[in-house]
């Protein structure tokens, strides 16, 4: 019998009213599909810097984690983030505005 899994809608929703909760601007820039798209998620830092994330299996393990795709100018990420949607339409993209780099990417609930 396969595990149940979240949508991802769904687990894009709680993740953006997990921030909201935390007082952390983040919008949906790009909706993916909504059962199984996979999320990116851009964490600009205001200070023309910003950073990508996205959830990667391990192959040898089966669990997932988030993984640092880009870190640098925010005009470089947005590109990096363009050239990934031109692959995959489906993909969710998610912005956070965070001075601080935060994400919650590594709280519970959310980081797997």
């Amino acid at each position: 019998m396969s595990e149940a899994r979240l949508t991802t809608d769904f687990w894009v929703r709680a993740y953006l009213k997990r921030l909201e909760l935390a007082n952390i601007p983040a919008y949906v820039t790009a909706h993916g599909q909504a059962s199984s798209g996979a999320v990116l998620v851009k964490c600009a830092r205001l200070d023309g810097t910003a950073q990508s994330y996205e959830r990667r299996a391990d192959l040898m393990t089966g669990e997932s984690a988030w993984m640092l795709l880009h870190d640098g100018p925010e005009a470089e990420v947005d590109a990096s983030i363009r050239k990934q949607r031109s692959f995959d339409p489906d993909l969710w993209v998610i912005e956070i505005e965070s001075r601080d780099g935060r994400t919650m990417l590594d709280e519970d609930g959310l980081s797997g």
